[in-house]
């Protein structure tokens, strides 16, 4: 992507975000919506935004909502964004966000999991510690063969 076309996807996103926090009238779109990016092509055809909705159970509806007002917002970004051509706007849904937070998730049970398993056998905790080699003498760090 040609640093134009990064400054036209930043300003894009900015100004999209702005009028989607300003509201729509289709009942449909309800819920927090961030657009997370926007992508333009090269050639300046069109422009992907990825959109993040919460709450899940209003994402579908609310996807469509926003897919049915892209004309709309395109013109109104039309009014702000200056270029002689806008590309044609195109909402997808970012997944992204969702995955992270199942990731984090599972690092917590992890980490709970190791927290009781220790709190149980406190013993068997230290066994696979790193030493502390800002404050280890050489001895410490020596490996029995």
């Amino acid at each position: 992507m040609s640093r134009r076309t990064e400054r036209i996807a930043s300003t894009m996103q900015r100004q999209l975000q702005a009028l989607i926090a300003k509201g729509l009238q289709d009942p449909r779109i309800k819920g927090m919506i961030t657009v997370t990016s926007v992508s333009v092509t090269e050639d300046l055809d069109t422009a992907v935004a990825k959109v993040s909705i919460y709450p899940v159970e209003r994402q579908s509806a609310t996807f469509h909502g926003l897919r049915a007002a892209e004309g709309y917002l395109r013109r109104e970004l039309g009014k702000t964004v200056a270029l002689k051509k806008l590309p044609q706007l195109r909402f997808e849904i970012d997944e992204s966000i969702k995955r992270e937070a199942g990731v984090l998730a599972a690092l917590d049970r992890v980490r709970e999991e190791r927290e009781a398993k220790e709190a149980k056998d406190p013993e068997s905790g230290d066994a696979g510690a790193v030493p502390d080699v800002d404050n280890a003498t050489d001895a410490d760090l020596e490996r029995p063969v």
